[in-house]
């Protein structure tokens, strides 16, 4: 492309296969994006208005649900937009901003689960230096670390992304992704490929910090009753969490691999934006069903 970047226009195919149904996935979308953003805003105020639920556990998935909102709001606005449009277009700089804004969620969501896994490893397998271990200054940084992380991995990305010049305009997803607009570039890309190398390594590492945390949980945990009930009651809902956005992260590479050549466009779709459309619904339904204090707390709110 020899436009300049503030001129380019890209062209999202990924709804070209439900021209026939658009008011039932836009009407459908937006109930699903509402009520998104209730459950999870529902959970964030009743852990800031009930001071029982200020530990570091329930500021932790705070933290979690305000990710959610944050990398829903990322995706359903435009989406939206472009199931009441016969064009499904984006200028460069909201296809950038989009990919800032889907990638730096899922980095943050990786890296909050690290954080939550490495809580429920201290309090469950060191219960009395829990609060010694966990004090308010480490808590703000164990906040802070997963979005801070995130948004400069994504910004270095962002920052390679930019100078490339594109020789295409044809995005086949529902919304902007790097590996797409990698895929247009008119140059060698090896060095971006090298940082995502380096991004790819980071996460591992967390992955095995959190494989290291549940080890000695589930070791710790079969030493007594009381241990499964607390392993069942806090643990279950954050395996779930993880195990869910895990195999949606999978699913998001299976596309960019074995799907970019257009084939099976509806099953790519789903495939794609599966981490941006569960987890951001489920996470609260499955702490505020499986834990008794966010249940009570939610009641008397609602109440």
């Amino acid at each position: 492309m020899e436009n300049s970047s503030t001129e380019m226009i890209f062209f999202l195919s990924g709804l070209n296969d439900t021209r026939r149904n658009k008011l039932i996935y836009f009407f459908c979308s937006f109930f699903i994006y509402l009520f998104t953003i209730f459950v999870n805003m529902t959970l964030v105020v009743t852990v800031m208005l009930d001071r029982v639920l200020h530990e570091p556990m329930y500021i932790f998935l705070c933290n979690l649900c305000l990710n959610g909102i944050y990398g829903a709001t990322g995706f359903y606005p435009k989406i939206l937009l472009d199931l009441l449009s016969d064009s499904h277009i984006i200028s460069y700089n909201a296809c950038i901003t989009q990919i800032f804004v889907v990638y730096s969620y899922i980095l943050c969501e990786q890296a909050n689960l690290t954080v939550m896994a490495y809580d429920r490893y201290v309090a469950i397998c060191k219960p009395l230096e829990y609060h010694s271990i966990m004090t308010p200054g480490k808590v703000r940084k164990l906040l802070l670390v997963p979005w801070l992380l995130s948004f400069v991995e994504i910004l270095i990305s962002v920052l390679l992304i930019i100078r490339l010049p594109l020789c295409g305009s044809k995005i086949k997803r529902l919304y902007c992704s790097n590996w797409d607009v990698l895929k247009l570039s008119c140059v060698d890309t090896s060095v971006i490929h090298l940082c995502g190398y380096v991004m790819v390594g980071t996460h591992s590492i967390q992955a095995l910090l959190i494989v290291f945390s549940y080890f000695h949980i589930i070791k710790t945990c079969v030493r007594s009753i009381a241990e499964q009930n607390k392993f069942m009651e806090t643990c279950l809902p954050h395996l779930i969490t993880l195990v869910n956005f895990s195999l949606s992260a999978v699913s998001d590479a299976v596309v960019a691999w074995f799907f970019s050549n257009g084939s099976l466009q509806a099953l790519s779709n789903v495939l794609s934006i599966e981490y941006l459309v569960t987890p951001p619904l489920l996470n609260p339904l499955i702490y505020g069903l499986k834990l008794k204090q966010i249940r009570q707390s939610v009641w008397r709110l609602l109440s």
